[in-house]
């Protein structure tokens, strides 16, 4: 069992080097808690998508300490840098073109020449720098299951197959990073999350594109089935059935909310970012209550609701490859 420690200054140090004997360490961000390897160790890398059980053509974000990391293993357009400046460090990933013979090991890449990156808030940044390489982190759970946005999640899923998780309490923004892409003067959209579009928006002085979600993976977080609890779920429901689990939102509720079997409120001021914190701790919460079916009742698209609809849809979505996603492995 995964050893569990305070995410203190102490540790700092026992994660640095844990990492660096190839060992995998659950690390807290203030998105959700990653599964953290060296990023130039193959072998780590390869622990990463063992333990997840995740497919290798899905590549995973790679996060750094600093911009001059950053630089050592990708090339820095101007417009991408506009965005570090404003965001950096924070939830938002940025994929750019990969420096050839960077050291960043093929599999992080999944075969692409671009890589994804980006630099965490707080402890995470600390141990990056202690290690002084990259860490190769997608979220701590099993490969298209609930992410962890505690310790306790990430040791009931993965505490049997790593070494260590650092204990930081509930994760601040609870969604994974926002990822966009810059395509000439363009700058596409290609999962939303932790960061609205529209606080990009207000930076590049004009709308981000989205992409078309049948195009192939260009980043994490894009396959169509992801993010699912056990029960199947059901979105956008106005009227709940007899013993539905009941994921509610805002202070209204959907008729014969009383049938549920259990309900939890992401945020019963309908405040956005309180959802988005709650969102996959309370969807383990109500997975673990016995009910097959969890109905979730609509929320806006404005704002962090872009994302939060994102990841339900995702949720949602059947349990079985896409056509292009099976392309993909062959």
């Amino acid at each position: 069992m995964a050893l569990i420690l305070a995410a203190d200054e102490p540790a700092i140090e026992t994660a640095a080097s844990t990492l660096a004997e190839g060992k995998l360490v659950a690390i807290p961000t203030e998105t959700v808690y990653g599964l953290a390897a060296d990023a130039t160790n193959g072998d780590a890398v390869a622990r990463i998508f063992e333990a997840k059980g995740r497919p290798h053509f899905n590549p995973l974000i790679c996060h750094v300490s600093d911009i001059a990391m950053a630089e050592r293993y990708a090339l820095i357009d101007p417009l991408s840098r506009r965005l570090i400046d404003a965001f950096w460090p924070g939830p938002l990933t940025l994929v750019v073109p990969l420096k050839p013979d960077a050291g960043i090991h093929p599999l992080v890449a999944a075969g692409l020449d671009t890589i994804a990156l980006r630099m965490p808030r707080g402890i995470a940044r600390k141990i990056i720098a202690a290690l002084d390489r990259p860490l190769a982190a997608p979220s701590a759970n099993t490969s298209g299951k609930i992410s962890g946005t505690n310790a306790e999640a990430v040791a009931d899923d993965l505490g049997q197959k790593i070494a260590l998780i650092l204990d930081a309490g509930p994760s601040e923004v609870g969604l994974e990073s926002t990822i966009v892409k810059v395509q000439g003067d363009a700058i596409l959209l290609l999962r939303p999350g932790g960061l609205a579009a529209e606080d990009i928006e207000a930076v590049i002085g004009h709308r981000l594109e989205r992409l078309d979600q049948r195009a192939a993976i260009q980043a994490p977080g894009m396959m169509t089935s992801h993010y699912a609890p056990s029960a199947s779920v059901r979105l956008n429901v106005h009227e709940v059935r007899e013993g539905e689990c009941l994921l509610a939102f805002g202070p209204l509720r959907a008729r014969h909310a009383q049938l549920a079997a259990a309900s939890l409120n992401l945020s019963e001021t309908g405040n956005l970012r309180e959802a988005a914190a709650n969102l996959f701790d309370f969807m383990k919460r109500l997975d673990s209550c016995g009910g097959t079916v969890i109905a979730v009742e609509p929320i806006p698209f404005n704002g962090l609701g872009e994302a939060i609809n994102d990841r339900l849809v995702r949720a949602a979505a059947p349990r079985s490859l896409s056509t292009d996603e099976m392309e993909q492995i062959k």
